[in-house]
């Protein structure tokens, strides 16, 4: 599901490795009959909170990895059998051209939904939407606030907790950003010093299952150098946002894969796609992160989860996977972490259609509902991204944010006049620089952050 693909999105993996290709047939894809369901689950979308169902028809699924899914999804597994809604809005195909391929069915009749729901199939999901019901039409009203709203990151300055010594911030405060990619002082807990429920609109959370337990006892905990090495990788863990989703004391309604309390060894709770990003071994730039110095000398550099010392994590987490007779190789062809946001990264835009762009008034126009963050910047920019290092592409001459608790704005704001409510990002204060006829932009409108609604190429009019 769409949440299971944004899970990447921060510090743990999504439960599974790699996918081989294999998937669909070239006929089965281009054919009009849908391929035949092998068994179906019914559960609630955590990030929409909306019922949906999961039809299973890729060639590697069989009773038991399918059954296990739906477990994973809180939901009711029905084998052998499809789907059965009296209307739906349309289908979602994932993965089509690999082994685990699923249709997602999204029931109902509102044509209010049909953007949304075409939007998390295709933005969130990265997958083929055929619209059924209401949505075979005009597609109905846009983006309708149903999968929340992101809370960008603050700095939080706190007070030590008792008993633990003065901070490194004016007046013995501990500062701490409330991100994703946020860690506090090495040595305490992140729960202490940050919101985790702010970090938490950050990412789509919801418990998961973590990885089968290994069926005899660790040997290595009987190692007093691994044991040492297994405790600094927990407490450089606690001290970051990690915790808010993979923490049994600090999840809402339980960790999310892996998780510090897990019993034995806690590293037995991590599918082998949370090892390789602890090891670097796939990219995860597009997940975002703070410079070192900025984030209580907290990287995630080397190793995808923040540490002070992140040649030191890489390292460990090598290790493990090694243990498991896992190498680079076996990787080889990953696609690198962020799904959705790492798709928008390196997405190339084409000239804008049907209207939108800049008019010679300054009107904009878009299309795709209401909006959070327009920009308009220099043709050539990198594609923003997210917080708090992606977010500014060098070249964007304007942009305008929504804040997270009002009410999104519509097509036809104005160049450089900023609605009220909304404040200007870029620049700073003052105008932005006035567009110059004959030149061309990169419209870059998103509904939230990681869903962009618009993004294409124009010419502003003489």
């Amino acid at each position: 599901a769409f949440t299971l693909t944004l899970l990447s999105m921060g510090c743990g993996d999504g439960g599974g490795g790699a996918s081989d290709g294999g998937g669909l047939s070239d006929a089965e894809v281009a054919s009009d009959a849908p391929a035949a369901a092998k068994g179906s689950c019914v559960y609630t979308n955590p990030f929409s909170r909306m019922e949906e169902c999961r039809e299973y028809i890729g060639p590697s699924w069989n009773s038991g990895s399918m059954a296990t899914d739906c477990r994973r999804a809180m939901g009711v597994f029905s084998d052998g059998a499809a789907c059965d809604y009296p209307e739906s809005l349309g289908t979602c195909l994932l993965n089509g051209d690999r082994v685990n391929a699923t249709r997602l069915v999204f029931p109902g009749s509102d044509a209010a939904q049909c953007d949304a729901t075409r939007n998390g199939c295709t933005v969130f999901g990265g997958g083929e939407f055929t619209p059924a019901g209401p949505c075979t039409g005009s597609g109905g009203g846009g983006m309708t606030g149903g999968f929340g709203v992101f809370q960008p990151p603050v700095l939080e300055c706190r007070a030590p907790a008792d008993g633990e010594p003065a901070g490194m911030s004016e007046g013995g405060q501990v500062c701490t950003w409330s991100s994703i990619s946020g860690a506090t002082e090495e040595g305490r807990r992140y729960q202490d010093y940050a919101s985790c429920d702010r970090v938490r609109t950050q990412r789509p959370y919801y418990p998961v299952d973590p990885a089968p337990a290994r069926a005899t006892p660790d040997a290595r905990l009987e190692d007093p150098a691994y044991v040492s090495e297994l405790g600094w990788v927990r407490s450089q863990v606690a001290a970051s946002a990690c915790v808010c989703c993979h923490s049994s004391e600090v999840a809402p309604s339980g960790p999310s894969n892996w998780y510090l309390e897990a019993p034995g060894n806690w590293m037995d709770s991590f599918h082998d796609t949370g090892l390789v990003l602890g090891a670097g071994w796939i990219d995860s730039t597009a997940l975002g992160a703070y410079p070192a110095a900025d984030n209580n000398g907290f990287a995630r550099t080397t190793s995808g989860i923040p540490t002070t010392d992140p040649a030191r994590m890489a390292a460990f987490f090598e290790a493990e996977l090694t243990a498991r007779g896992r190498t680079r190789a076996d990787f080889a062809s990953a696609r690198p972490f962020g799904g959705p946001i790492y798709d928008q990264l390196v997405y190339t835009p084409t000239a804008c259609t049907d209207g939108d762009g800049v008019a010679v008034d300054g009107t904009i126009t878009w299309g795709g509902g209401g909006a959070r963050y327009v920009y308009v910047l220099d043709a050539g920019s990198a594609n923003p991204g997210v917080p708090p290092n992606l977010d500014l592409p060098t070249g964007t001459r304007w942009r305008v944010d929504v804040p997270f608790e009002a009410a999104p704005i519509e097509s036809g704001i104005v160049y450089g006049s900023v609605p009220a409510g909304t404040t200007q990002r870029v620049p700073s204060s003052g105008a932005p620089a006035a567009l110059v006829p004959g030149t061309e932009y990169y419209l870059y409108v998103l509904a939230d952050v990681g869903i962009p609604i618009a993004r294409c190429l124009f010419t502003y009019p003489n």
